[in-house]
């Protein structure tokens, strides 16, 4: 770990409560935090993006409840399972390590996954803003490190990255901050549906309830993947971002 690492790492924006047990300090303050970075009213701009949801409704391939499963069970997971999750487990480990260079070599490979420009351009938004919140919101050092680095050094953003660097400084366990990727994931996904099909918040809530079932295999699995098996291609949802973005009407950004 290099001496700009272990500096970053060691400020924390909380310290112990007199008389508290440090490891339940400790998740009650990654808790808090995932709780309110993964809350809609967090401004990263995801609330504002369907994921390639709406280019499928668009497309007739997403029209009801079980479609929409199909969906989720056929294309979000798998994509979570070897895209996100793996380069968010990589990534927690190399912001301890100091490992910069690999930091770099999950954010080119992160952005090269998203093969549709649109796609491409939501998860570079969404991550920049959630590493520049944490920087402002939380004075962390870390995250202007990273910054400095992805603006010198021309590295692309990602949501996966930027969460990782959220557990690290929050001392969040990568089992933390995998499902908190996993479940804003599933439920940004139906909260958009909500608006684009005919699906009530019943309906989406055992849909969520069903996917979350799978979130600690599916967690499982996606740290137990190294780094040159980190990958996923489903050309049904990059066709149908490609396609969403010279749609004639659009209700969300991606």
């Amino acid at each position: 770990m290099d001496s700009e690492t272990a500096d970053s790492l060691s400020r924390t924006p909380y310290a112990p409560l007199p008389g508290s047990e440090p490891d339940l300090h400790a998740t009650a303050a990654w808790l808090s935090f995932f709780l309110q970075s993964n809350d809609t009213f967090y401004p990263t701009g995801s609330y504002a993006h369907s994921f390639g949801l709406e280019g499928l409704v668009q497309a007739g391939l997403v029209a009801d409840r079980a479609s929409l499963r199909e969906f989720i069970f056929a294309s979000v997971l798998p994509s979570l399972r070897h895209n996100d999750l793996p380069i968010a487990a990589q990534a927690w480990r190399a912001f301890a390590e100091g490992d910069w260079e690999r930091i770099g070599e999950l954010s080119v490979l992160a952005s090269a996954l998203k093969t549709a420009k649109e796609a491409r351009v939501c998860a570079e938004n969404i991550g920049r803003q959630r590493a520049e919140l944490c920087a402002s919101l939380h004075e962390s050092e870390l995250a202007r490190t990273y910054l400095r680095r992805v603006h010198s050094q021309s590295w692309p953003t990602s949501p996966a990255i930027s969460a990782a660097l959220e557990g690290r400084i929050f001392q969040a366990p990568i089992d933390a901050v995998l499902v908190s990727i996993y479940y804003s994931a599933i439920a940004g996904i139906l909260a958009a549906a909500m608006k684009l099909l005919r699906i009530g918040q019943n309906g989406a809530q055992t849909l969520l309830t069903e996917a979350m079932s799978h979130a600690s295999s599916t967690i499982s699995a996606a740290i137990a993947i190294p780094f040159e098996d980190v990958g996923w291609f489903n050309p049904w949802l990059d066709i149908a971002a490609a396609r969403h973005e010279t749609a004639e009407a659009r209700l969300f950004i991606s």
